[in-house]
């Protein structure tokens, strides 16, 4: 064999004796032959037909991309050899954009993450962009700021001022968002084992970005949040691609760098995702005006103690902050206002994007609940995956919302005799060593004769935010779509493998609690990115999980890439919970398991999911307790789908340096 050679870009090349057409950066160290498969191998390989076949691949610069049956060759050193063997391609590493093909860095905004609003004012939609030709394209820069009570904020601004816009896209879209890392750089404090997507170690002032609920791929620039560190001055592009198939509803975005989620959600960096298309799905919302709803919890200035009704935390309704008793110059609750005109109904969708605080919505007239039409949960429209469509929408008197889920429901306008109409939040019993979540009203009803046009674009949404399209109304109805029916016959799937899975918490002599996200069977272990996998699945079956919750406080169970469906709620009486109404029977992606009392005869708590690995996506993803303090302490693990083809084998070949941990990447 021909030795390597340099070719005209400085790069040593492979001769033209193996591999035609393929250019390798450097080979003169084992790092540097990783990088091999880094840039210049990243999604140019051949089909796993092409492998069996034996057939010599050929100008790899002519392969489709974004495929999901692409396998390429890893390269791995011996003392005198080179060995040859296939390898998923999404074992291959994608790093951040560099050299002449990166993407321009994000400049930094002007006045960031700003906060102008004052308790009770109206709520308004946030600023929303739109797809086109199946594609939206945003360009955020992630930065900071420090408020007058000394509380950081984040935040993503857009380069013409918007803050955390509402992204809307279809089924089949592509979303693609280039963020720079314009916090300042803090010290890195954790190495990250190969493969890695952008730096390989990360501290305070790391990002990524996780698409929460959406059914994306695990893989690098796409819903990949274990091993995808962008670090301060760093940009980095992503390509989400949403299948054809995804339910029209209510997602949201936020960062996920393990052991800062809690800071960053409660610096206020979140921004919803909407899926269109839910009125052609349940038409009951056809032409509504809607209101994106977004709830967000932050410290109280001073810091008290909670009790009473002072909550652990206070809340912002699209950043309106809701004062609560403990406030600076407020001795009560003041809640935001919502607008609505005499006599109609509009479409509310609520994301709970608070990092800790748990919700119990209620809407009432002078104290009298009134019914919520839940229409989705979680994204997907209710009643849509199974039966007769249009499926029903659910009637229920309040709704339990914990952290991170989202629910939409269809509500009536008080009557003009009503005098005082609230969306409020019950009290919530998190249990003993949980956090303080009073009853308080989240926002007051004024009627009013023409909604507030900043209703439709958000006082900050800035010209042309919304490219021309309203986002303060729900799209009318053409013709019943049944194509969004992702979950269509789970429900009949045969299982596959039953677990039992359970949140604990050990607390050591200085007073440290260490929280675990545990399997039956196996050592409790905080989260590690660095680690195994707790559990390996097989792409296309559906598994039973039985969730428990061992411990005095309130868990919220979340798995990423996927949803499940809710078969039962088991053991919440003989606990003192009740069981959330509304979700049995329904596909979600986050759900509370609320406290066990500490009975030694009682039952745990529990709930019994079916999960759903139907889909094509394969990879390593995670799921854990959407309680950020305890996500960040350690309350979250590491599953890994696998193709049938691979699934159960005690080891497979990784690309180099490659961890067993994490994989694919690409």
């Amino acid at each position: 064999m021909k030795s390597f050679i340099l070719n005209r870009h400085g790069s040593l090349v492979l001769p033209q004796n193996l591999f035609p057409e393929t250019d390798f950066c450097s080979l003169e160290t084992r790092k540097k032959f990783a990088a091999v498969v880094k840039r210049d191998l990243e999604q140019k390989a051949p089909t796993r037909r092409d492998l069996l076949e034996h057939k010599r691949p050929v100008a790899w610069r002519h392969v489709p991309k974004k495929r999901d049956d692409l396998f390429l060759p890893a390269l791995r050193l011996a003392p005198a050899l080179l060995i040859l063997a296939s390898i998923p391609v999404g074992a291959a590493v994608q790093p951040a954009a560099t050299g002449s093909s990166a993407p321009p860095p994000v400049p930094l905004v002007a006045d960031p993450c700003p906060r102008r609003f004052a308790a009770g004012d109206v709520v308004q939609n946030p600023p929303a962009l739109f797809s086109s030709n199946g594609v939206l394209s945003v360009r955020f820069s992630y930065q900071h700021r420090i408020d007058a009570y000394n509380r950081e904020l984040f935040c993503f601004m857009t380069p013409d001022g918007l803050q955390n816009p509402t992204l809307h896209v279809n089924p089949g879209d592509h979303l693609t968002i280039t963020v720079t890392n314009n916090t300042p750089a803090l010290p890195l404090t954790m190495l990250l084992n190969p493969p890695n997507c952008g730096a390989s170690s990360m501290g305070p002032s790391s990002l990524n970005l996780h698409y929460h609920g959406t059914n994306t791929s695990p893989t690098c620039h796409s819903d990949e949040v274990i091993k995808t560190i962008i670090n301060s001055g760093a940009t980095f592009q992503y390509d989400v691609a949403f299948p054809a198939d995804e339910p029209p509803g209510l997602y949201w975005y936020h960062p996920h760098v393990h052991g800062q989620l809690e800071r960053a959600l409660q610096g206020g960096v979140a921004g919803a995702i909407v899926v269109d298309g839910i009125e052609n799905v349940q038409p009951a919302v056809s032409g509504l005006r809607q209101q994106i709803l977004i709830v967000r919890d932050q410290a109280i200035p001073g810091q008290p103690a909670p009790g009473g009704n002072i909550p652990s935390w206070d809340v912002t309704l699209n950043y309106v902050p809701v004062l609560s008793p403990a406030d600076p110059g407020a001795t009560d609750f003041v809640p935001a206002t919502l607008q609505m005109q005499a006599g109609e109904q509009q479409l509310w969708r609520v994301s709970n994007s608070s990092a800790d605080t748990i919700l119990d919505l209620q809407y009432v007239f002078d104290g009298v609940p009134q019914t919520l039409q839940l229409v989705a949960i979680d994204g997907v429209p209710v009643n849509s995956q199974d039966g007769a469509q249009p499926g029903q929408p659910i009637p229920a008197k309040h709704f339990r919302l914990p952290p991170a889920a989202r629910v939409e429901f269809i509500v009536a306008a008080p009557p003009a005799s009503v005098q005082l109409a609230q969306l409020m939040t019950l009290g919530i019993d998190t249990g003993p060593t949980g956090d303080n979540d009073p009853q308080r009203p989240l926002a007051s009803i004024k009627l009013v004769a023409v909604a507030d046009g900043a209703l439709v674009h958000g006082a900050d949404a800035g010209a042309g935010a919304n490219d021309g399209r309203d986002d303060g109304r729900v799209g009318l109805f053409s013709a019943l779509n049944p194509r969004q029916r992702r979950f269509a016959g789970l429900s009949s799937a045969p299982v596959a493998v039953r677990r039992t899975l359970y949140f604990d918490e050990k607390t050591d002599s200085s007073g440290e609690t260490t929280f675990f996200m545990a399997s039956q069977g196996q050592p409790e272990q905080p989260f590690d990115p660095n680690a195994p996998a707790s559990i390996v699945a097989t792409q296309g079956t559906a598994e039973e999980w039985t969730v428990e919750n061992h411990t005095a406080e309130n868990h919220e169970f979340h798995v990423h890439q996927l949803h499940f469906l809710v078969e039962s709620q088991n053991n919440f009486k003989i606990n003192g919970a009740h069981r959330a109404p509304g979700v049995t029977g329904q596909y979600l992606d986050t759900v509370e398991v609320p406290y066990w009392d500490q009975n030694p005869s009682h039952p745990f708590p529990n709930v019994k999911l079916l999960v759903d690995f139907r889909g094509p996506d394969i990879g390593n993803f995670v799921y854990h307790c959407h309680i950020a303090e305890h996500e960040d302490h350690g309350m979250m693990s590491i599953i890994d789908v696998r193709p049938p083809s691979v699934a159960g084998k005690a080891s497979a070949i990784q690309a180099i340096g490659a961890s067993p941990a994490v994989g694919p990447l690409k």
